[in-house]
């Protein structure tokens, strides 16, 4: 398969190791990844390794749901700072937060803390770097279902 053919839900974050992973296959023992860098590294990661599907991955928040799909927080920062973010994962506490404010207003302050931001901006970066064409996925998924749920309202 194509880099650029990659969805969300076919890339993870491993526990114990720096950076985002395509994964390829599942082996007796765990899975095979590929690493989404320059070097595009391959390897297996045993199945004692916490491994976490991005697409199924929720920051928490404070209104009724208490979560949202990180793949919207994704789309959202896409749809408002396309490749440019504003701010570098290395920056303090408070920016960190002010930022992550006017992407996600009702995150949850006392469970989202500045390490998961800086975490969520160096996935970004990487993902625009590596597999820019998960963003079109995911502003096309969200045409897909405004299409299902007008059908929907018409048969109501």
């Amino acid at each position: 398969m194509n880099i650029l053919d990659m969805k969300l839900s076919e890339i993870a974050t491993i526990s114990g190791k720096p950076g985002l992973f395509r994964i390829f296959k599942p082996t007796k023992g765990g899975v095979i990844i590929e690493a989404l860098d320059e070097r595009k590294t391959k390897s297996v990661v045993a199945s004692t390794h916490k491994v976490s599907i991005l697409h199924e991955v929720s920051i928490y928040t404070t209104d009724a749901e208490g979560a949202v799909l990180l793949s919207l927080v994704l789309k959202n920062m896409y749809n408002t700072y396309q490749d440019a973010l504003p701010i570098d994962p290395k920056a303090d506490q408070k920016e960190l937060f002010a930022f992550f404010e006017q992407v996600l207003p009702e995150f949850d302050k006392s469970k989202v803390y500045h390490s998961d931001i800086k975490k969520l901006l160096t996935w970004y970066n990487i993902l625009i770097k590596y597999a820019p064409a998960i963003f079109e996925e995911l502003n096309k998924e969200e045409e897909n279902e405004t299409v299902t749920d007008n059908k929907e309202e018409e048969k109501v």
